[in-house]
């Protein structure tokens, strides 16, 4: 929208306040307020100032200075406020240069789309994610010097039915049997009615809504996809709906790519299509009526999915879920129909619908990081028409192990991934699109608070197989 259509918009709800919001490196929403007499065709123009140095992985406190000019395009009223507010997602600005912040995720996907422009392969870029998540009654955990822990609650869960809480009424959902029951199993019909009621008012456009496969509340709604930008901006409103409506009702949700051992775990699947002069360039008459373009942006992905899993499987967290057996791809192939593939190419009706769908990432981080990456590697499949092998229509779990050991594997954990990334970034740093120095805040960042802290802390597993040693 325009800026005077988002100051109509305003009008029209009579909002009191502003809120301004950005997504960091690491996927955390931020935002701050400022009330409604400030908003004008000024505030989108200039922007306003804020500290740079708050921000994790940004700027020191010597060079804080930063410019955030909110996106008129991207305005929705806030169903959660009790005084009528509207947001925008903004974007990150160097206030001395005028030139987009290269650690600000919007500006980097933002580079991402103009350098596909550049490169005469496309001018689009449209992505269809698909975060799972889960919602909980309950949470409790602690890691301490002296102990850690972690409980989850939930009524839906088959470890409650020997509960003798006055309210335990059975019905509960076998692990791996979560997949579409209806009520009363599935017991958060309603709430998700309401976060799609909310999400709508928000401005998204929703396809459907279900149950999960896992127990204890595992769900998803779809929604419609978006370009490259939308489309990121919509997993963090999806997310901020999604929390909020369950925090109104006394829950908690949670897109932990593994919050539960012994089940499937929430990822992400992320569809893409490249366009140029309104036509879908996926489309076209090789293996599943994908175009030769098409098969070299799978080959991309394929090449990089590994390195690529630092930006799209950020956690440590989303290496519990990439393992065998649960729903998660752990091998870098592709196939039409074949969910067990990293890369499945989903039946559809018509040329414009043509895309592939990436299952690995999960929602952990900051999408528009993850969008970036997937269509950077894509690109660089293109540019240098990298063959993506055969297409393994087989059930990957069932291979025999001389036939799975040629399939490249996902890596095993975040630290891998991050030496991978380490090793294989030109295809990220093309076009200045992600500079070395973003790549090295955001790994040294991650290597420093998730991965060598997680080294030092001894697991409660680890006390039942080894306490009597």
């Amino acid at each position: 929208m325009s800026i005077e259509t988002a100051l109509q918009l305003a009008r029209e709800h009579d909002v009191k306040y502003v809120d301004i919001m950005f997504g960091d490196m690491f996927g955390t929403l931020q935002h701050f307020t400022v009330p409604a007499t400030r908003l004008d065709s000024d505030l989108f123009e200039e922007g306003l100032a804020f500290d740079g140095s708050s921000v994790r992985g940004w700027k020191s406190i010597d060079k804080s200075d930063m410019n955030i000019k909110p996106d008129p395009d991207s305005g929705f009223i806030d169903p959660f406020r009790e005084q009528p507010t509207i947001c925008f997602f903004g974007d990150i600005y160097e206030p001395r240069t005028g030139q987009r912040y290269d650690r600000d995720p919007r500006s980097i996907a933002y580079k991402a789309l103009s350098y596909l422009n550049s490169s005469g392969l496309g001018d689009m870029a449209f992505f269809g994610p698909e975060p799972e998540f889960f919602i909980f009654d309950g949470i409790r955990y602690a890691s301490d010097v002296s102990g850690a822990f972690y409980e989850i609650d939930s009524v839906e869960a088959p470890w409650t039915s020997g509960r003798d809480d006055g309210y335990n009424l059975g019905h509960k959902i076998r692990h791996k049997h979560g997949y579409f029951p209806t009520t009363p199993q599935d017991t958060l019909m309603d709430l998700r009615s309401e976060i799609t009621t909310n999400m709508m008012t928000m401005g998204l456009e929703i396809e459907l809504h279900h149950h999960e496969v896992a127990t204890a509340g595992q769900c998803e709604i779809g929604t419609k996809f978006g370009t490259i930008i939308t489309a990121a901006d919509q997993v963090h409103k999806y997310k901020y709906a999604v929390k909020n409506t369950a925090f109104q009702h006394g829950k908690t949700a949670t897109f932990m790519p593994k919050p539960m051992f012994g089940d499937n775990g929430s990822g992400m699947h992320c569809h893409l299509s490249i366009w140029k002069g309104g036509k879908n360039l996926f489309a076209g008459d090789q293996y599943a009526k994908l175009s030769q373009t098409a098969l070299y942006a799978i080959g991309g992905v394929l090449k990089h999915g590994r390195s690529i899993q630092a930006l799209t499987n950020p956690s440590a967290n989303s290496y519990r879920r990439l393992v065998p057996g649960y729903e998660a791809p752990v091998n870098l192939a592709y196939s039409a129909t074949n969910r067990s593939a990293s890369v499945r190419i989903p039946h559809v009706n018509g040329d414009k619908a043509r895309r592939f769908e990436f299952r690995c990432p999960d929602s952990s981080g900051s999408p528009y990081l993850a969008f970036a990456a997937i269509l950077m590697a894509a690109i660089d499949g293109i540019k240098n028409e990298i063959d993506p092998g055969d297409p393994l229509d087989k059930n990957i779990y069932d291979l025999p192990p001389e036939e799975l050991a040629g399939i490249p594997s996902t890596c095993k954990n975040l630290e891998e991934a991050i030496e991978e990334l380490e090793a294989d970034n030109d295809w990220l740093t093309a076009g200045d699109v992600f500079t070395p120095e973003m790549l090295e805040g955001y790994l040294d960042y991650k290597k420093s608070v998730e991965v060598e802290p997680l080294k030092l802390r001894p697991n409660p597993y680890e006390f039942y197989l080894y306490y009597d040693a």
